[in-house]
């Protein structure tokens, strides 16, 4: 790790924007939570992570991409709630922070498959760095079992990872990803929660026949617009969400 700044912060996101709680850098039902900054000097990038771990020897881990924020705040920590769960039942889990201020904003006309590509590959660049960096920091963590979960645009991130850096995940959980088609694998093992009011494009979702054949589960959330699918929910919304979760972590 080329540099680290230890913050106290809180998250906004314009999907997960005003009721997101602060996170502070402290014990969280015996979950640790370090937030620190990495720099690709590839990219000349800084990626601004947050750290999610209790005492298992040797976890497997999670790295989650947050949804949209127009390059404001830090929606990285938008989704302290799910982490710590995840973290509390023994997982290393990595928020990572995929927007810089200076960066552009994701076109709103053309062909979203299109136009917003670069921004998810950048965003795969993003996690394959982290990955690599904590496996020099981090060599105690289980790195044959890698889940990756995002939401919203970090979802089609997370489905593209594995089309350009093939063998290295092990599960893909989306949270509504709209855009990216989800790969029609066993291997990663593929899942995704839908919102309720959210559509995907057409073939970003297998078909019932896809689903069986490649052992893919789809859940469709009624009660959970896609706004909520981060520390925006409600208790009962993050309770359904955590058991999900930690459902397809256990398959």
């Amino acid at each position: 790790m080329n540099r680290i700044i230890y913050v106290l912060a809180f998250a906004f996101l314009i999907s997960c924007s005003t009721r997101t709680k602060s996170v502070e850098n402290k014990l969280v039902s015996s979950v640790a939570l370090d937030t620190l900054t990495l720099l690709d000097q590839s990219r000349n990038r800084e990626i601004p992570i947050a750290i999610y771990k209790s005492k298992t020897k040797h976890p497997q881990i999670v790295l989650i991409s947050h949804g949209y924020g127009q390059n404001e705040g830090k929606p990285y920590l938008a989704y302290s709630d799910l982490a710590n769960f995840m973290a509390s039942k023994g997982y290393f889990v990595v928020s990572i922070q995929h927007e810089r201020p200076t960066d552009s904003l994701i076109p709103e006309k053309g062909i979203p498959q299109i136009v917003r590509r670069p921004f998810w590959e950048r965003g795969a660049d993003n996690i394959m760095f982290v990955i690599n960096e904590l496996k020099k920091s981090n060599p105690e963590i289980d790195f044959k079992h890698i889940t990756l979960l995002g939401h919203s645009i970090g979802g089609d991130m997370t489905a593209l990872f594995p089309q350009k850096y093939p063998g290295i995940v092990w599960k893909i959980i989306t949270f509504d990803n709209r855009r990216m088609a989800l790969p029609r694998t066993t291997n990663p093992k593929v899942y995704s929660l839908r919102s309720s009011d959210q559509p995907a494009d057409p073939g970003v979702l297998p078909t019932e026949a896809e689903q069986k054949k490649y052992g893919i589960m789809i859940i469709k959330l009624p009660n959970t617009v896609h706004s909520d699918m981060c520390d925006n929910a409600t208790d009962k919304q993050r309770e359904e969400i955590r058991d999900y979760v930690l459902t397809f972590l256990n398959d």
